[in-house]
């Protein structure tokens, strides 16, 4: 049985630099997917044409920059991450292999081949994400199973995370004996199971 081998890990990416090329459709949604996770995400988009909304998201996000223009090789100095959103997949290969030389980490939208991670489909309930990722093979897939977990976690999540945070802060005693303390008080939540919902 096939099985998914992506480790999942969560950047800070307004301590990084991320590059977007491409100015169409695909690249307003790697934008926008970025941006709803890390709104203070610092990323430029390089595109010979873009389009307006990326120009207003560019205008509402102050760590976010465009240059409407072809890419050029020196578009990857400096940058930690590589999202390329065009329909060229002859440009894409090309930047991959200059991108590579510098060991920059590449997202190719819709080529799973040419990509060392991918932008999953994440739920944010405050201070809690979670990530779904299909190892690339239904991005609709990915999204149903956001939509439901966005649905079954309820709104006031966040606030059990405080609680919990709280009470770990007051426990004494060494790490395993907190590490145990949680985990009971953890286990009777997920045993009470989720609040009916309401009539």
């Amino acid at each position: 049985m096939e099985r998914n081998n992506l480790f999942p890990v969560f950047l800070k990416l307004e301590s990084l630099s991320t590059l977007i090329v491409g100015g169409g459709n695909v690249g307003l949604e790697k934008l926008t997917a970025v941006l709803k996770n890390s709104p203070a995400a610092n990323v430029t988009v390089v595109a010979r044409t873009i389009q307006e909304p990326i120009k207003e998201l560019a205008r509402k996000h102050e760590h976010v920059k465009w240059e409407e223009r072809n890419f050029k090789l020196w578009d990857l100095w400096d940058k930690d991450l590589v999202i390329l959103a065009t329909d060229n997949r002859q440009l894409h290969e090309t930047i991959r292999k200059f991108a590579r030389t510098r060991k920059l980490l590449i997202n190719v939208a819709d080529t799973p081949d040419l990509c060392d991670f991918y932008l999953g489909s994440v739920v944010t309930k405050g201070n809690l994400k979670i990530g779904v990722s299909t190892n690339g093979k239904s991005p609709t897939m990915s999204k149903r199973i956001r939509e439901y977990l966005e649905e079954a976690l309820p709104d006031d999540t966040n606030d059990l995370l405080n609680n919990m945070h709280k009470i770990r802060e007051q426990i004494k005693g060494d790490f395993s004996h907190k590490v145990k303390v949680l985990n009971d008080i953890t286990t009777s939540f997920l045993e009470s199971g989720p609040a009916p919902a309401n009539p």
